[in-house]
């Protein structure tokens, strides 16, 4: 057993004693009830388990839960899918998702979500130019599986939120 100290969302947990072996994915669902962040293919191919790592730098980036031990996110600030809504409102995102219907049926939503929010917050530090932009969109998307093949409406929600504040995240007349 090891203490676990984890910042969720903004919030919080621990010390809680876990087991070394306990996954992420199953502490965050069965020990927080974070039921969200989905069991994909339990071998960290699918990515519907990802969340967000948060770094000290205000860097991020995804990280599968279905393999990698709780305890290796000892004294980490994490998000996931449940941290996107902001004083009962949806993000950005998740409304562009809904407007695409990008969430076929939802398994790998949670995932998918989780990693066009890293790349927002990526383009926000270091924008792209227009022309590079939806390779840079598939890039970061690119190891997410869905098993509905619904990749298209992922993509264009993504594209659609980026083009909408263009000035944000895209560089200046290019």
């Amino acid at each position: 057993m090891t203490k676990l100290s984890i910042t969720i969302n903004g919030q919080p947990h621990g010390p809680t004693d876990v087991r070394d072996d306990l996954s992420m994915n199953d502490f965050l669902r069965e020990y927080l009830g974070m039921t969200g962040t989905k069991f994909g293919c339990g071998a960290a191919q699918c990515l519907s388990c990802a969340i967000i790592v948060d770094n000290p730098d205000g860097t991020s980036y995804t990280s599968p839960t279905c393999v990698t031990p709780a305890v290796s996110f000892d004294g980490k600030a994490i998000r996931t899918v449940e941290g996107h809504v902001k004083n009962d409102e949806l993000s950005v995102l998740q409304k562009a998702f809904i407007a695409h219907f990008a969430f076929q049926c939802g398994y790998c939503t949670a995932g998918f979500l989780n990693e066009g929010q890293v790349l927002l917050e990526r383009l926000a530090r270091a924008p792209v130019k227009r022309a590079e932009l939806e390779q840079t969109v598939a890039d970061a998307l690119d190891g997410h599986l869905c098993r509905c093949t619904g990749y298209v409406k992922y993509h264009e929600a993504v594209l659609d939120v980026i083009l909408a504040d263009s000035k944000r995240y895209l560089v200046a007349n290019q």
